[in-house]
């Protein structure tokens, strides 16, 4: 479903991704797996059209996506949950969840169905949905970030570090969500530094160093590799 041939991605002299091939079948739940400057966010913001490549191919279910614009990504299917949430403080949870809809704003009572969707795998949002994004709990925030990217129904979902500044309990709802959303037929592209985490719940998974593939492999073989354990998972 999702493939990257040789994708390479510069800011300015620094090369930020160096020929990567990476691909996510449907259905799949795929890990990147990387420090923080690695290149796992420069993955996906190529991927959902923010920044240019500068070499290599991106396709979307047989579709180059180099050129697109992020709303023609978005309306294809490919949604972004990005780093750090980028919510829109002031505003209610009502209203950025709504926002994540706006490329089906022709199908109101579609998005109507998905919102009222959210509310029932996030509960505390429909209770909170009036109040300012912004006085959530982190976790909460993450919610509704969450929330935002699925209001565009994706085909496929691109996560970033969803578990950053979360308590541990909170992690673990997270990722059960998030292996929910994948068991429903969403396939994930799952961007973490929590690895033990992340590798409980994928299918399969890269390791990314400098910008290039290091490693890919099946969860298993990841886990039990004592590299990786002691990179990112320790012992």
């Amino acid at each position: 479903m999702l493939q990257l041939e040789r994708v390479s991605l510069s800011y300015g002299s620094f090369r930020a991704l160096d020929n990567i091939n990476l691909h996510a079948g449907a259905g799949e739940l795929v890990v990147l797996l990387g420090a923080n400057g690695a290149g796992k966010s420069s993955i996906f913001l190529a991927l959902s059209g923010i920044h240019r490549t500068s070499g290599g191919s991106m396709r979307f279910d047989g579709r180059e996506l180099g050129g697109m614009k992020p709303s023609q990504i978005v309306q294809a299917g490919l949604v972004h949950c990005p780093e750090g949430r980028k919510l829109f403080p002031a505003m209610s949870v009502e209203k950025n969840l709504v926002l994540g809809a706006y490329v089906h704003r022709g199908d109101r009572a579609g998005s109507q169905r998905t919102l009222e969707e959210l509310y029932q795998m996030f509960p505390i949002l429909r209770e909170k949905r009036h109040q300012a994004a912004g006085s959530l709990s982190g976790g909460q925030q993450q919610m509704v970030a969450l929330g935002r990217a699925l209001m565009g129904r994706p085909r496929a979902l691109l996560l970033d570090e969803p578990s950053l500044g979360l308590a541990p309990l909170v992690v673990k709802q997270m990722f059960e969500v998030i292996q929910r959303i994948n068991r429903a037929g969403t396939t994930v592209l799952l961007a973490e530094q929590n690895a033990y985490a992340a590798l409980g719940i994928a299918h399969r998974a890269y390791v990314i160093e400098g910008g290039r593939i290091v490693m890919e492999g099946d969860r298993d073989t990841l886990l039990k590799d004592e590299g990786i354990r002691k990179a990112y998972i320790g012992g």
